[in-house]
């Protein structure tokens, strides 16, 4: 692989997988609502915003890390009251009680407006409008988490990326990846390059230790660890386990950043740490461990590429499936076992719906990894699903291809319905 190609992954890597607060749903809309809000030069009178439906359907069950309140109208009121831009997806990092009881306060004065954007341009859009001292600004942010496209203050036009033919697009467009470049990239690439990715390591395993205290989400994470006389002391358990925890902790609000993979915590987490979990239990070297992680979290993002930011499928499937790669390296296996794995996986999985961001997002985690373990066995084994079975097909582009098509088209009409079900409760 030629120099040029190895540095633009890392930069891809680099860009996909950051540090976010929380769950970065509301993270972006809370980013949103700080840029308005600074351009503004006040604290608004009122705050509008037109949400895409998978916006919505991600912040509504939420925790909010550092308020012990869930959804959209604290993250929006915090954006206004202390949160900075610059900080990026770590927008409310400087959240206290001080600022959440200010927060309660700007709730209850019904300063904030949102709506939904049936026609947005993307299922990831955010369209802020506030107002204050006679004065207006807007941000628009769409295709990604962080991509501003849009910016107003008082009528004078900032930025616009409106009109450009990949406006809500990423900037890893020239990248096109493939299961074999993804491959050789991990295994070949010189390891102090890829040492980066050992900050995920340390982030989402510091969730892991949080969330094991059993104080936050369903405490799945804690009620596995405890076996209750079902589950051994095993690696599968710890995966389970550490993979769990780290999620009770984000989807329950701890004030902790973790590594996110493609704008999403649950999948950098799910990326992460059953690849840790098991690289301790067998001793695996730091390059080893570095390798792994860097296969998992590069096959997430090239399944991503295809897949789209927000859809109907559980990103779950996406970062399992990484992990389940990552799992197979280390093991010892090789391209096919791992492209054996992966078509395990899609097998298996395709079709878990995306019904929001939630506490009981880790039990879905849990059983991703659950199947990225036996996704690996099996690709160990020499056990792969064959052709002729379901939706896999002989080349391994074209069966994540086929996954990712589902995600992206035939479950549109889910997804519409999901949210529906959502807010009519």
């Amino acid at each position: 692989m030629d120099e040029k190609t190895i540095e633009s992954i890392i930069s891809l890597i680099k860009r996909e997988v950051v540090p976010a607060i929380g769950c970065t749903e509301p993270a972006a809309v809370s980013l949103a609502v700080a840029k308005a809000t600074e351009m503004l030069g006040c604290v608004p009178e009122s705050i509008s915003l037109s949400l895409s439906g998978n916006i919505i359907k991600n912040a509504m069950g939420v925790g909010i890390p550092g308020t012990g309140m869930i959804g959209l109208p604290i993250a929006v009121a915090l954006g206004a009251l202390i949160g900075k831009s610059e900080y990026g997806l770590e927008v409310l990092r400087d959240v206290d009680e001080a600022a959440v009881e200010r927060g309660r306060e700007y709730i209850a004065g019904d300063h904030i407006s949102i709506s939904h954007c049936v026609d947005a341009p993307s299922n990831l859009h955010i369209d802020v409008e506030v107002k204050g001292d006679g004065r207006t600004a807007k941000a628009i942010i769409s295709g990604s988490h962080q991509n501003f496209i849009y910016l107003e203050k008082n009528g004078e036009v900032i930025l616009d990326k409106c009109c450009e033919a990949d406006c809500c697009g990423s900037d890893d467009a020239d990248i096109v990846l493939t299961a074999d470049m993804v491959y050789r990239f991990a295994l070949e690439t010189d390891v102090e390059k890829l040492r980066f990715i050992l900050a995920a390591k340390d982030l989402n395993s510091a969730a892991a230790e949080l969330g094991m205290t059993g104080k936050f989400g369903h405490s799945l994470g804690a009620v596995l660890n405890s076996g209750q006389g079902l589950i051994g002391d095993s690696p599968m358990e710890h995966i389970m386990a550490l993979t769990s925890a780290a999620c009770d902790a984000r989807m329950g609000g701890a004030p902790i950043a973790v590594m996110s993979n493609s704008g999403s915590g649950n999948q950098g987490i799910t990326a992460t740490m059953p690849v840790v979990s098991y690289a301790k239990d067998i001793d695996a070297t730091e390059e080893q461990t570095i390798r792994a992680l860097v296969l998992s979290h590069l096959t997430s993002i090239y399944i991503k590429q295809s897949l789209g930011r927000l859809s109907a499928l559980c990103g779950c499937v996406v970062a399992s499936t990484g992990a389940s790669a990552g799992l197979v390296y280390l093991m010892g296996g090789d391209y096919n076992q791992v492209c054996a794995a992966i078509k395990n996986m899609v097998a298996n999985l395709t079709g878990m719906i995306c019904d929001g961001a939630k506490p009981a997002c880790a039990m879905k985690i849990s059983s991703g990894v659950s199947t990225a373990v036996m996704s690996a066995m099996l690709a160990m084994n020499g056990k792969c699903v064959s052709s002729s079975e379901g939706i896999i097909s002989e080349d391994i582009d074209k069966t994540i291809r086929n996954l990712t098509s589902i995600g992206r088209e035939a479950m549109q009409e889910t997804d519409k319905l999901v949210l529906r079900i959502m807010v009519e409760k």
